[in-house]
């Protein structure tokens, strides 16, 4: 199984370079499996792509949210947790957030901080979870 370095306030942590969703993410029907695929030698930004069969393909842009927000450390809840390794052997989560273009409207690309997507490492089940925290929806980047 290929694998891929993801920046983590501890140091860079590999995770598989095939996710699958225990949850579709939402506005997604279908896509349960996405590649992510690193687009820097940091370990900090990365396309998220899936094509299933007969479905049309879509790409997501995904960052490492602690570098550019420090002290960006949500408390995930134990059933978050238990879905993505039933077992409750998984290693601390990996969290990624999903980035929103610049536009006519914004000026600047936004991460969303109130649902990262959370990813176990060992085996790469992940799903998109939304905090019960004053977190940001579009929180801009740089």
């Amino acid at each position: 199984m290929s694998r891929v370095a993801v920046s983590t306030p501890d140091g860079p942590r590999d995770v598989p370079a095939v996710l699958r969703l225990v949850a579709e993410l939402p506005g997604l029907p279908g896509h349960d499996e996405f590649s992510l695929e690193p687009l820097d030698d940091e370990g900090v930004l990365f396309a998220l792509r899936s094509a299933p069969e007969g479905a049309r393909a879509v790409r997501l842009f995904v960052v490492a949210p602690h570098v550019f927000f420090a002290d960006y450390a949500p408390e995930l809840e134990d059933d978050v947790l238990r879905t993505l390794d039933p077992d409750d052997d998984a290693a601390d989560p990996v969290l990624l957030a999903v980035v929103h273009p610049a536009d006519d409207d914004r000026a600047r690309h936004s991460a969303n901080l109130l649902a990262p997507v959370v990813v176990e490492p060992r085996h790469g089940r992940a799903r998109q979870v939304v905090l019960d925290a004053d977190l940001p929806l579009r929180a801009p980047l740089g």
